[in-house]
């Protein structure tokens, strides 16, 4: 006779043992470097199975999103991404308020932007990990790039 042992893990993560709970709604996108955008979407939709959202090419920079599985996170290919390690793209609530709740925390702000989808921070882990959290102030605009394909 086997038994199945059931946990559930809640959707937001919880304090950990000081109390403190990480401000991140959401892992939305995994932002991969890559030196060939076109050829790796050929690899994640053929082989991997994925499905293609968009492909644009604007002002010499390419970049593809794949989707992987029906939810979050998203797969972003892009040729202009500096380094070989992918950057971890979080979705926070309020992003002022997030920064400077993790200053509190001995974090420092390192580089802020806009991506399409609003106000972003990135920054590096102390092991050197990407991590980026940004604001999704313009929802709609995942509609506006939708199905496009410039390459």
């Amino acid at each position: 006779m086997s038994s199945v042992l059931l946990i559930r893990i809640p959707l937001r993560a919880a304090a950990h043992d000081e109390g403190v709970a990480a401000p991140f709604e959401q892992l939305d996108f995994v932002y991969m470097p890559s030196a060939d955008v076109a050829a790796d979407l050929t690899y994640f939709t053929d082989v991997l199975g994925g499905r293609l959202v968009f492909a644009v090419e604007a002002m010499g920079t390419r970049v593809a999103m794949i989707e992987l599985t029906p939810e979050p996170p998203r797969i972003l290919l892009a040729d202009h991404l500096d380094g070989e390690r992918p950057v971890l793209v979080y979705r926070v609530s309020d992003l002022g308020r997030t920064l400077d709740d993790l200053e509190t925390r001995g974090w420092h702000r390192q580089r802020s932007f806009e991506i399409p989808q609003g106000p972003c921070c990135s920054f590096q882990a102390a092991g050197g990990q990407r991590i980026a959290v940004y604001q999704r102030a313009r929802p709609e605009v995942a509609e506006h790039f939708a199905g496009r394909r410039d390459f």
